[in-house]
């Protein structure tokens, strides 16, 4: 039996896109073709922009392109204790401390305009060295947020797309947030927990990001818990410079079920973007028959709009 274990994890906060049902494809096509085993988790912990019938509808997208998986989903905003024993842990190693800072005031401390990360500014370690006493009196006003304090250095590791690729996450990031003011787990400190607790062998995402690893891979050392393999796949991007995923329009896969394409011909379009096929309609079988990862593109793909309409017979 195979020991690889692969998931997706979407955020259902709006339509699904082709951008983002490629990173599907071929995270499931990796577990299909090393006969292993892939999973669905939801990643709702942004109760205000996760809603219901947007879960509804990815459900129905992952169905019409015959994308299965073999345990129950799981919805992280249902998993909210795990991710506060872990951070508990943390905080007994003295990992973890409250900070009260707002994001003008990082702003106005950031020392350098070039220290941005996907967090935005390099957090300058305002409330770092707080006293028990200090951060007491702090919160009777705020709210704290709760971040992981990054080990200076540079963090090394091989991915199985993008090749190496090395971070130091102090310096390029700070001390990290893994509980938000609002009470919410940060996405950094949930997806380690529910990756390590599903046993995901691989992660195939896209490479937007890359750059989130490393801080992973700290909380993976920190909990004492084995860090999976990872590949980052290019983004699909639109003419404009913009990702394919965040486009509105034609290329919602519910607006391409109601207008009559054929499945086999979305697998086709998305199997070209990956270095899988030349565009023709193909189906699940012959996808998983032809999958090598060492084929997916390095670069990102570029989708004009009417080439696509051409691909999915649209015109």
């Amino acid at each position: 039996m195979s020991a690889v274990r692969g998931r997706f994890a979407p955020s259902p906060t709006g339509r699904m896109h082709l951008g983002n049902i490629r990173s599907a494809l071929l995270g499931w096509l990796q577990a299909r073709a090393a006969h292993g085993r892939f999973l669905l988790r939801v990643e709702d912990l942004d109760r205000a922009r996760c809603k219901p019938q947007h879960v509804e509808e990815l459900l129905r997208d992952l169905a019409w392109l015959g994308l299965d998986w073999d345990e129950a989903p799981l919805f992280q905003s249902q998993r909210d204790g795990l991710y506060r024993d872990a951070q508990a842990k943390l905080e007994r190693e003295g990992l973890v401390y409250p900070c009260f800072c707002t994001r003008a005031e990082i702003a106005r401390a950031a020392s350098a305009p070039h220290g941005l990360s996907d967090e935005g500014p390099r957090y300058p370690g305002t409330c770092a060295r707080l006293t028990r006493e200090q951060a007491s009196e702090r919160a009777r006003t705020r709210a704290p947020a709760y971040r992981f304090r990054a080990r200076p250095g540079e963090l090394r590791f091989v991915d199985g797309v993008q090749g190496p690729y090395t971070q130091d996450v102090d310096a390029a990031v700070g001390d990290f947030v893994v509980r938000r003011n609002d009470g919410v787990a940060s996405y950094q400190l949930a997806v380690v927990v529910d990756d390590a607790a599903t046993d995901i062998t691989h992660v195939l995402r896209g490479d937007d990001l890359l750059s989130s690893t490393p801080r992973q891979l700290q909380l993976y050392t920190a909990l004492g818990l084995p860090a999976p393999a990872f590949l980052h796949v290019p983004l699909v991007m639109g003419e404009d410079g913009r990702r394919l995923a965040k486009r509105e329009g034609a290329f919602a896969l519910a607006e391409l079920r109601e207008r009559g394409v054929a499945p086999e011909r979305v697998l086709g379009l998305l199997a070209a973007w990956s270095g899988l096929g030349d565009g023709s309609p193909l189906t699940l079988a012959e996808l998983v028959h032809g999958f090598r990862p060492e084929k997916l593109p390095r670069a990102p793909v570029v989708a004009g709009e009417a080439a696509l309409r051409e691909a999915l017979g649209l015109e």
